[in-house]
């Protein structure tokens, strides 16, 4: 009862912070951030190993500065989703533009289903809401532990148009038939889920565990892909999410092949904004037959 009684707090707590201007709300989560860069001493320790292993031309010290960043835009996503799950649709429109969405309309309205490849940068939700500001979409998330957060992280995604929001558990199936019925699918596959459906090809020089579903999607809904890179302006100003052209000779008739080049166009846009992608993931945890464990 007290855990529920202080999760229900901390909600309203959070419900009143989108009351703020975004710089104000800005300021308070860098601090946020470098509270957490204090206190979440493991994350802090992913976050560094990550960067030592994807940037080891940098310094000790400039891999703790861009930690420290790094940890400051991840302060910032925690609190200004506090807008983005309850500010008005005309301050989220001006707070999130979103430039190139025309290709996803011509691509649609030609009846060719659509992925957008989004992948972990800080500002991910926003560039989901300001997709779901524009189109009836498709998404997946992860079911979280709180009953009343998972509730509220569903609401949240879901107040704009018709969204259609599934969990990780539900079959490829579903997905390939909301995208056939018109939906821009948002998808996040740059994580580390394990053996499973994965192959290891290069992120950073880095084998990594990556899953194959983009090169597989795409073939079993004849969908286009379409990079979709959100990106956080500094002082508050707000979230740019960038449509990129859709990619040809995609995908191909090699699986790997095709996840290689997903993970080499990721690789490209964290070198354009590194303070922004999501070190605090163990992103290389599963490890090729015989070699040691990085974390």
């Amino acid at each position: 009862m007290l855990s529920r009684a202080l999760s229900r707090a901390a909600i309203a707590l959070f419900w009143l912070l989108h009351f703020l201007p975004l710089p104000i709300l800005a300021v308070l989560g860098e601090n946020l951030g470098l509270l957490l860069y204090r206190l979440a001493g493991h994350r802090r320790n992913v976050a560094l190993v990550n960067l030592s292993l994807c940037f080891p031309e940098l310094e000790e010290q400039e891999r703790k500065a861009l930690a420290q960043a790094n940890f400051k835009t991840l302060g910032r996503s925690i609190l200004e989703r506090s807008i983005l799950w309850w500010g008005g649709k005309n301050r989220l429109l001006r707070l999130i533009r979103v430039e190139g969405e025309e290709k996803i309309r011509a691509l649609l309205g030609s009846g060719q289903p659509v992925i957008l490849l989004a992948p972990h940068f800080a500002g991910l939700d926003a560039g989901g809401i300001g997709i779901a500001l524009r189109f009836d979409s498709l998404s997946i998330y992860s079911a979280q532990k709180n009953a009343l957060f998972n509730d509220l992280l569903l609401r949240g995604r879901k107040r704009f148009g018709d969204q259609l929001l599934l969990s990780r558990q539900e079959g490829a199936r579903t997905t390939i038939k909301a995208m056939k019925a018109g939906r821009p699918f948002y998808y996040l596959p740059d994580m580390d889920l394990g053996h499973r459906d994965s192959v290891f090809v290069p992120f950073f020089g880095i084998q990594a565990a990556t899953i194959t579903g983009l090169s597989r999607l795409a073939r079993a809904a004849g969908a286009a892909v379409i990079p979709c890179v959100t990106r956080m302006l500094p002082g508050g100003q707000g979230y740019v999410v960038k449509i990129g052209d859709p990619w040809t000779d995609f995908p191909s008739s090699d699986v790997k092949a095709d996840t290689r080049r997903m993970n080499a166009f990721i690789e490209g846009a964290v070198r354009t904004m590194p303070e922004q992608y999501y070190w605090v993931h163990r992103r290389f945890k599963t490890r090729p037959e015989g070699e040691a464990r990085l974390y």
